[in-house]
């Protein structure tokens, strides 16, 4: 009997926890549209505080489904522009900092920039090869 009510308590519990990351993973899904146009916005109004005239005009969908599973970002068209920018969040001494990657027609980094001033000054101590590193995979992302 002791038994039975003990199995019973860590089906529960178990349940619960299924049920918690079934639901956390639903919403993650559901607001996927919300987070991309929050970031856009933000992104946009960093570039307008910093005097540059570059501004994302809609994230991109289609052709970056399998980016999803590799990086953690977002991928924007840039208004009067033909290059893309793919916003991404870099972990620096338990941080998480965002870059933008500003990639050309033929798929290669042109440019990474901070976003925002703590990450203006990691960017500076950021080691080459994990910027490389970023830089390589984002590239093999979009080709």
């Amino acid at each position: 009997m002791n038994n039975t009510a003990n199995l019973k308590d860590k089906a529960l519990i178990f349940a619960w926890i299924a049920g918690l990351l079934l639901l956390i993973s639903l919403l993650w899904i559901v607001t996927q549209n919300l987070q991309s146009n929050y970031v856009l916005r933000t992104v946009n109004n960093v570039l307008i505080s910093n005097n540059d005239p570059r501004r994302l005009s809609s994230p991109l969908r289609s052709g970056f489904a399998e980016t999803a599973s590799n990086l953690f970002g977002f991928w924007y068209s840039m208004h009067n522009s033909t290059d893309i920018m793919f916003v991404f969040g870099v972990f620096q001494d338990g941080i998480m900092v965002p870059f933008g990657a500003i990639l050309s027609d033929y798929g290669r980094v042109n440019e990474v920039i901070p976003l925002s001033a703590h990450a203006a000054v990691i960017f500076d101590g950021l080691p080459e090869s994990v910027l490389q590193m970023y830089i390589t995979r984002i590239e093999g992302n979009r080709q």
